[in-house]
């Protein structure tokens, strides 16, 4: 079982074993994470107590989750086994009564096991920014994916203030980002007042004292600290989250009989998002979130949004500059920020979505022109068209709805039929 502990000071001296149990995030000075962000999320602003301190779990789940290899022997999805002991500054009992439950959903979202258990801390002081969107009414997450790109357009067509929330990993998802909010606000000029803020925050390579961290890049956890993030912004105002995503992929159906799911996140469970606004919630934090499109399929939200701007071209071409690739850190494979492997399961839905919706895509993807054999072979090798032809060749069968967890109000044949509509998508790909 990998422990690991959270410290808000460095040591003279880190050593090797201290390093491997031990993340440090100081106010100043180098620590685990690579961030403008003090443990008490003062660079944000006020943020509420609990919301800080649902963040730090978060971004410990995120640096443990990236600092244990799956890989054992030839099983590269081998099931990980974490124990957490997590500080806050509020009522550790409260967020131990509620430990055990975080750590199931947790299991969900990673596919591993987690046991958390929570102490109360004294956190050191540090600078507290003004609350800079007083205005804002809503807090939306825009990654610089299509998904998040077409939240981002609907909120502009709201009247209420909001604010956009971007989570900066790799640097050159940042112009990305910036790029979408600008095309946004070019579309609907006479939109609503819409922030962007975007906030860089990563696991170091190396601990304090020069010790490396071991890596693992599947990285399932990210978007829960992305979501921490937005919930810690939302708590300024005490406004709802959105969290747009396409319900197809939400629901996360299972590609194949020896998968739990399709490859991509399970942050936007409907199960997960009701379970964790009620969990934070009773911890006292701002929770209230909603995926505006958790009925909807991808190439849906596609049609939608190209019937909003009434022109497919420049929907398309709005499309086309977000990034959808779950490679894009593999810049040896040719795949950037700029462009898109192909092959990948956001990709392939991706590619899918354009063609149901009718719209051009220009995005680049690296599959349709091999640079090389050898990036053809790893790309290949890396591809889910096969399991993603299986599943259009098997149907939704009543067995992988039973399988999901669905949430109260959320009935089963619903998400056999946004399932079956999804499917019809991806057959396209055929």
């Amino acid at each position: 079982m990998a422990e690991f502990d959270l410290r808000f000071q460095v040591p003279a001296t880190v050593t090797a074993q201290a390093a491997q149990r031990t993340l440090y995030w100081p106010t100043t000075g180098t620590g685990s994470y690579n961030t403008p962000l003090g443990p008490r999320l003062g660079h944000l602003g006020p943020v509420r107590q609990p919301n800080a301190d649902l963040f730090r779990l978060a971004a410990m789940v995120y640096a443990a989750d990236r600092s244990v290899p799956r890989q054992a022997g030839r099983v590269n999805w081998t099931r990980r086994s974490f124990e957490l002991t997590v500080p806050v500054l509020g009522d550790a009992e409260s967020w131990n009564s509620v430990a055990h439950e975080l750590a199931r959903l947790l299991d969900f979202l990673s596919g591993d096991e987690w046991r958390l258990t929570f102490r109360r801390t004294r956190l050191p002081r540090e600078s507290i920014a003004d609350n800079q969107h007083r205005d804002a009414e809503r807090v939306v997450l825009m990654s610089g994916g299509a998904d998040s790109a077409i939240g981002a357009f609907l909120a502009r067509t709201h009247p209420e203030p909001h604010v956009l929330v971007s989570h900066v990993g790799a640097t050159s998802i940042f112009p990305i980002q910036r790029d979408v909010a600008a095309r946004i606000r070019d579309l609907r000029s006479t939109g609503s007042v819409q922030h962007h803020r975007q906030v860089r925050f990563t696991r170091s390579q190396t601990q304090p004292g020069g010790h490396r961290f071991r890596n693992e890049n599947s990285t399932r956890t990210r978007s829960f600290l992305f979501l921490a993030l937005g919930l810690a912004v939302a708590s300024l105002n005490d406004v709802p989250l959105w969290i747009p995503e396409n319900g197809f992929a939400s629901l996360n159906p299972p590609l194949g009989p020896d998968q739990l799911g399709s490859l991509s996140t399970r942050t936007t469970h409907p199960w997960f998002l009701t379970e964790l606004s009620r969990l934070a919630r009773q911890v006292g934090a701002t929770a209230e979130i909603t995926n505006p499109f958790a009925r909807q399929t991808k190439g849906e939200m596609f049609r939608w949004l190209a019937d909003e701007i009434g022109d497919d071209k420049i929907a398309g071409d709005f499309l086309s500059a977000t990034n959808s690739c779950a490679h894009t850190s593999r810049r040896w494979l040719g795949v950037t920020a700029q462009h898109h492997c192909g092959t990948c399961f956001g990709c392939l839905v991706r590619r899918a979505s354009f063609a149901a919706a009718s719209l051009p895509d220009t995005s680049t993807y690296v599959s349709d022109s091999w640079p090389n054999d050898r990036v053809k072979s790893q790309l290949q090798n890396a591809s889910v068209l096969p399991s993603i032809r299986g599943f259009v060749a098997r149907g939704i069968r009543v067995s992988d709805i039973a399988a999901m967890r669905l949430p109260d109000g959320y009935s089963a044949s619903e998400a056999r039929d946004l399932c079956t509509r999804g499917a019809c998508e991806l057959a396209l790909l055929t």
